[in-house]
């Protein structure tokens, strides 16, 4: 997991704005700034907070950060 972008300040102002559920791969990717196939590849790992009940993606923004601000 070294793909990981860094958390520049423009980044963090888009992860802390907007609604608090994100749906879907590209509504997540967007807010982390990796691609799609990155978000699905990370969802896989039980420590990213990304999760699929019924097969849709979602996270949740506050989670995302503390995660992101973790690495």
């Amino acid at each position: 997991m070294t793909d990981i972008p860094p958390l520049d300040r423009w980044r963090l102002d888009g992860l802390l704005a907007g609604p608090e559920k994100i749906w879907g791969l590209n509504g997540i990717a967007l807010v982390l700034g990796v691609s799609v196939d990155t978000v699905r590849r990370w969802s896989k790992s039980p420590t990213t907070p990304i999760y699929r009940p019924g097969g849709r993606y979602f996270a949740f923004r506050s989670e995302l950060v503390s995660w992101l601000r973790s690495k």
